[in-house]
């Protein structure tokens, strides 16, 4: 049988070329290969150059190696974090002309390591549970998507820092299998292999003494299972809500934040039964939130400021007609047309909702807070109304009841002039919520 290479794009098989396929994967000549850190793995995987890419080359069996190429492929088209499928070589011959294994090729992630790899460098638990954060934020997105991985492990993870968050990228989907949708059966068996999994390698890397001395590693084994199903929960419950209870998205993303998640995109579906809302998670790391105001609306704040502001923005982008969450199955650059950029609708959001807002508070009455502070505090005064009314109550009027209820009970002066307390028009630093 000659050699076949079967590619996604037609200029990977003229660069694929060069490799020397007579040659078993171990005895490939260190110029083709590329020292990265790789997991363990049951077969032989090495990275290698091709052209200006750097591949991953592993060996195995072609009806396997086909099988995890069409399932990459299944998995591209559902937009899961995933390792890019570039070819399948099969047909391979040594120089006496006997059958070597086929090959599979995924493009190498740049800036990614193995989670195993991560984990070897004793960071600190903190790290550690952002990063097992990130890996059951991967696992809830495969199962939404309706694939069952069947070998999660962190040999079988790449991390990637993007933008500020924290991603999990799946590596090997050999074992995996994709379906409509999954029982939760499939859920709880793919889970506790992943349990298994993960706590079995910590007590490896525990045993060679690469494991931060505070780390249990049965107990983060089990917590990734808490952390999926608080995430999926969360995710999978539908909301359906009257119109005019707006207050009820800000309550489920208070939930994701208690549960350590922010969140990455919302959307909105309105129909003739109510309003449903669902949401996709992510894992950031700190700073993420300040950065992405700043990019977005270049408003300078702190990072809880910042959190607030932008779930605001996010809640209103989704409003309004003219929005595409980024999970609308369109591609980066590929918005609908009539749809606006989020940088656009942002500035919409400073100049018709975040200044006037701030305005609408005295000079005198503000003090030392500054603007993203006020517009904080009333955020968190028009939720504890909507949450008494039952409905939004809008932010003119919790604007007009945060100046005249709150302000005037606070316990320090906001003005920076008034120097006693007890003085008349001295109005106190209003209280956290």
């Amino acid at each position: 049988m000659a050699l076949q290479i079967s590619a996604t794009n037609p200029e990977h098989p003229a660069l694929l070329l060069e490799l020397p396929w007579q040659l078993p994967l171990e005895e490939w000549p260190e110029h083709h290969l590329v020292p990265l850190p790789r997991g363990i793995s049951r077969h032989v995987v090495r990275y290698a150059r091709a052209g200006d890419e750097v591949v991953a080359v592993k060996e195995l069996a072609e009806r396997p190696a086909v099988r995890e190429y069409e399932l990459l492929l299944g998995l591209d088209r559902l937009r899961i974090p995933a390792v890019d499928p570039l070819a399948v070589v099969t047909g391979r011959t040594d120089a006496a002309g006997e059958p070597l294994e086929s090959v599979l090729i995924t493009r190498h992630l740049g800036g990614s390591l193995p989670y195993r790899s991560m984990f070897e460098t004793t960071m600190r638990p903190a790290t550690m549970h952002r990063l097992m954060d990130a890996l059951a934020v991967l696992l809830v997105r495969l199962h939404l998507a309706g694939f069952a991985w069947g070998d999660c492990s962190l040999s079988n993870t790449l991390f990637r820092r993007d933008a500020g968050a924290y991603a999990a990228y799946l590596v090997d989907a050999e074992t995996g299998d994709l379906h409509p949708q999954l029982s939760s059966g499939q859920r709880e068996y793919d889970l506790d292999l992943a349990r298994v999994n993960i706590s079995g390698e910590l007590l490896d890397l525990e045993a060679a003494g690469a494991l931060h001395p505070s780390v249990d590693p049965i107990e983060f084994g089990t917590e990734i299972c808490a952390r999926y199903r608080g995430l999926w929960e969360e995710l999978t419950r539908t909301s359906v809500y009257p119109a005019g209870k707006y207050h009820y998205i800000d309550r489920r993303v208070r939930r994701l934040n208690d549960l350590g998640f922010d969140v990455a995109e919302m959307q909105i579906a309105h129909s003739s039964g109510g309003d449903t809302v669902t949401f996709v998670p992510k894992v950031v790391d700190a700073g993420h939130h300040q950065r992405q105001l700043l990019r977005l609306t270049g408003l300078d704040t702190e990072e809880n400021q910042a959190r607030r502001l932008l779930n605001d923005l996010e809640s209103w982008m989704a409003t309004q007609d003219d929005y595409a969450p980024a999970g609308s199955g369109h591609r980066t650059g590929g918005a609908p047309a009539g749809s606006a950029r989020p940088e656009v609708l942002a500035h919409r959001w400073v100049r018709d909702v975040f200044r006037p807002t701030v305005r609408a508070v005295p000079t005198a009455l503000r003090g030392s807070m500054d603007p993203a502070e006020l517009y904080h505090e009333i955020l968190e005064h028009r939720w504890f109304l909507s949450e008494r009314a039952q409905h939004d109550i809008g932010l003119d009027t919790a604007v007009e009841d945060y100046v005249g209820t709150i302000l005037p009970k606070a316990r320090e002066p906001l003005s920076p002039q008034v120097d006693d307390p007890e003085q008349p028009g001295a109005h106190p630093v209003p209280e956290q919520r």
